[in-house]
């Protein structure tokens, strides 16, 4: 059974489960004969200094399994990943009431916009389908859209999906993340044991659905098609997110402006769209102001649009008829499609747009805490809201001839303008919604390798979740404009509208409950009643829409099939990148032979080598030795790593290993980094960082060695101990690497917060061995003063000539177009050209 590194779930995900550190203990199953069964083999280089634990075994008998708890696998990596600190917590935990206030109150202008300007086009789209023949029909759209507030935005998001965060971090992307972190179904290979051991990793303690849980994950980790499935899952979900940014800001302009159509009788439909089109320019050109600043300049002016809906609600219900509240009884949607039968389903396409921005509320939580954005929904949010659906029934029980444009009908004559210019700033603002979600999910895409890296700005010092992509930014505003002009009619607009927002609802539902059993372990009951109810309702609304797809509405879709083939060429065209540089790395009978001399001639300085292997010696260094008259006298390979945790920090940002004899002065270097950390230090702070980190493990690799060396001299015979390799950790503490497998564990709900093997020490080096350090460490600093030069080696892939047609045309066209124009790893370190060396080279996949 594979390792389990469960993440940190916190007690406010309502499971409220124990845990304990990852680098303790591991759970597996056992058969009866007590042999492990264990597939996760870590392959240990020659050179290394890490030792090959665990056992395995071939038997696979069907006899009764139970669940026991190992000591930790350990490889050479975890010199430096032992004895972390706490699992980070959210930014926005430690915030005061005070601040928790104002983070509610900027929700309102970067999440809420979107579900808070669905009343401008919800029952306009919804009537145009079904029209209005009786009061009987209002009272069962308007149950309609009650309880799709109820159940999809209240339920489904606010109290469960929001949850289901990655520290912090939500979207499709931040789901995947976790899913991958609790179990190996990344199809990039480039995992290590020692990722596990990142602070944000935890274990759970045993109970019943951790036995569940660990049966799925023994499925999804050996099952390639169920990876490739889920792959393809959270790549549909993230390209719908990207169409639901186009369609957002289009829909929400349109409608808003064409409230002029109602106070200006001159204003016809092609002045409609000049003007969006101009709104529009504006709305994607302040959007580099960044989240923090347009949230606090806008808040106000939803908050005042929320007063508003409710405001003139409340006035429609006292004026009109106050009897919609009947519509809470669900039985009027009963009597709602018994008599409209097919047109009542169509409605359902309309019916959805009240719960547009839903999953804004999710995609956006990187900006903001769960409980601030609970807060506003449920106290403000939603009241307004309903008050809204409810005032506009109220008006038109009174007047069927409204319903075309049934919010601006409904406002009262005096408030008319006042409320037409809030309600087109609202949906300016409603259009970042899903703009911000879009960076959002572009970001954590590109960290867990599924997008091209592309530039991405900071826009707050404070919080480093807030972030702007200029060329997503222009690339969504020329496609909403091309929209826009191509599809006038809010009713294909609609359709357009709620196939995207159901795209991201389904594929959502299906990883928060892959979630429910892997992660949360809860109730197998629970777990089948959340995806039966939910993924029903989504279905039954997405099949209305998808009837409806020919009427315009397919350009959207188009859009977002174009998106899901960018990140799935990017994604494929990476793997057999990686796979092939696998696959051709040099041996390490091919260095020994070559000498400490590496067959050239060793130049002072130290070579920063970049390359994306966290195993073996690339295949591009070989290509530097003969090309290059010289090589530097300290080699670095430097992996930069993106590991699906939020953050990893600074002091277990760089792993080290050494490559080669001590003679050769090569070593590995991972440079480890969460999806949501900023690469903003410039090449200095990296070097000085890097060389600090390289000095630290050389102190603990030769205090390591030397007390290996005195344990040989006098090994305790003890049954219950075995002699082994000692660890030390960054801290100091010293592992004894053969403790017996199984711990004493006395309270099952107790969570072990120190390894039962570690004791603290100082030891102290013989005069050798202090003297072969200090020459060690000395040849370092000398090799930094002489320079570091950054050693790039362009490995571009190309399809072999037997291979398929359809794989020649992805590898070498579209994958190379788009590692052609992505941004280079390198250029977040601002490098100077002079201390730039690139070779280039081609591997034929």
């Amino acid at each position: 059974m594979a390792e389990e590194t469960s993440g940190g779930l916190e007690a406010t995900n309502g499971v409220g489960l124990s845990s304990m550190d990852s680098t303790e203990s591991r759970w597996v199953f056992q058969n009866d004969d007590e042999s492990e069964i264990d597939e996760d083999e870590d392959e240990v280089e020659d050179g290394d200094s890490g030792h090959r634990t665990g056992g395995d075994s071939e038997d696979e008998d069907n006899g009764e399994q139970r669940l026991i708890r190992t000591g930790p696998r350990i490889d050479s990596f975890d010199v430096e990943a032992l004895e972390v600190p706490g699992a980070l917590r959210n930014d926005y935990e430690e915030f005061s009431v005070g601040r928790k206030i104002i983070l509610a109150f900027q929700t309102l202008g970067v999440v809420f916009g979107d579900v808070g300007t669905s009343p401008l086009y919800t029952f306009d789209v919804m009537f145009s389908k079904a029209p209005i023949n009786d009061n009987e029909d209002i009272l069962g759209a308007l149950s309609l859209v009650l309880y799709t507030l109820i159940l999809i935005p209240l339920v489904k998001y606010v109290f469960v999906v929001l949850w289901a965060n990655d520290d912090g971090e939500g979207g499709t992307f931040a789901l995947y993340s976790l899913i991958c972190r609790h179990a190996k179904v990344s199809l990039l290979p480039n995992q290590l044991p020692s990722d596990a051991r990142i602070s944000s990793f935890r274990l759970k303690v045993p109970s019943p659905e951790l036995e569940r849980s660990l049966k799925i994950k023994e499925r999804l980790e050996t099952s390639l098609t169920l990876k490739r499935l889920l792959l393809m899952l959270v790549l549909a979900g993230t390209s719908m997110v990207i169409a639901d940014g186009v369609v957002t800001p289009a829909m929400s302009v349109m409608s808003a402006v064409g409230g002029l159509k109602v106070g200006v009788g001159a204003i016809n439909q092609d002045q409609v769209v000049m003007i969006s089109v101009a709104f529009l320019v504006i709305l994607f050109s302040v959007q580099k102001f960044g989240t923090s600043k347009v949230g606090m300049a806008v808040g106000p002016a939803l908050f005042v649009w929320f007063c508003s809906l409710a405001g003139i609600g409340i006035y429609n219900l006292v004026k009109y008829d106050s009897s919609v509240w009947r519509a809470f009884n669900p039985v009027h949607i009963y009597y709602f499609f018994k008599r409209n039968s097919t047109k009542a389903w169509y409605a359902l396409g309309g019916c959805i747009l009240c719960a547009t921005g839903s999953e804004a509320m999710f995609a956006d939580l990187c900006y903001f805490s769960v409980r601030s954005v609970q807060l506003t929904f449920v106290f403000l949010v939603l009241p307004c809201l309903l008050l809204g659906y409810l005032g506009q029934a109220a008006y038109l029980m009174d007047n069927h001839a409204g319903a075309e444009q049934s919010f601006f009908s409904s406002i009262p004559s005096g408030a008319f303008w006042p409320v037409l210019l809030i309600a087109n700033i609202a949906a300016l603002i409603a259009s970042r919604a899903m703009t911000t979600a879009t960076f959002s999910c572009i970001k954590q895409s590109t960290a867990l390798g599924c997008f091209p890296r592309l530039k991405i700005i900071h826009t707050s010092r404070k919080f480093m979740g807030q972030i702007y992509i200029p060329v997503i930014n222009w690339f969504l505003l020329v496609v909403c404009l091309v929209f826009v002009c191509s599809i006038s009619s809010n009713t294909e607009m609609g359709n357009a509208y709620g196939i995207a927002e159901l795209g991201v609802m389904m594929m959502t539902t299906v990883l928060v409950t892959i979630v429910m059993l892997l992660i949360w372990q809860i109730n197998i009951v629970i777990v089948l009643s959340f995806v039966v109810v939910f993924l029903g309702i989504e279905l039954t609304f997405f099949s209305s829409v998808l009837w409806s797809v020919g009427d315009g509405s397919w350009i959207i879709l188009v859009f977002a099939i174009i998106m899901f083939f960018i990140m799935f060429v990017w994604n494929y065209g990476s793997k057999l990148k990686y796979e092939t540089e696998v696959k051709q790395k040099l041996s390490m009978d091919l260095m020994r032979e070559l000498g400490c001399n590496l067959g050239t001639i060793r130049a002072p300085g130290i070579g920063l080598l970049y390359n994306e292997l966290v195993k073996g010696i690339p295949a591009i260094f070989g290509h530097f030795l003969t090309t290059l008259p010289a090589i530097h006298s300290m080699i670095i390979f430097v992996c930069i790593k993106y590991v699906p945790v939020p953050v990893v920090p600074q002091s277990e940002r760089f792993l080290f290993r050494r490559v080669c004899p001590k003679s050769y002065h090569i070593f590995r270097c991972i440079a480890r980094y969460g999806y949501k950390d900023v690469r903003k230090e410039n090449h200095q702070t990296f070097e000085q960082l890097l060389i600090e980190s390289l000095e630290k493990f050389i102190r603990r690799e030769a205090q390591e060695r030397s007390l290996e060396s005195d344990g040989d001299d006098d090994i305790d015979s003890e049954d219950d101990l075995s002699c082994s390799r000692v660890l030390i950790a960054p801290n100091g503490s010293v592992y004894s690497l053969g403790a017996p497998l199984l711990a004493e564990y006395k309270e099952k709900n107790e969570p072990i917060s120190q390894p039962s093997t570690s004791e603290e020490v100082k030891p102290e080096l013989p005069a050798d061995s202090e003297q072969s350090l200090e020459r060690e460490l000395s040849f370092i600093r000398k090799a930094k003063e002489s320079g570091v030069v950054y050693l790039l080696g362009h490995g571009d892939i190309r399809a072999r000539k037997d291979s398929w047609f359809i794989k020649k045309l992805v590898i070498n066209y579209f994958y190379a177009f788009l590692r052609k124009n992505c941004r280079r790893g390198i250029a977040n370190l601002s490098v100077p050209h002079s201390n730039l060396m690139q070779v280039g080279m081609t591997y034929m996949v």
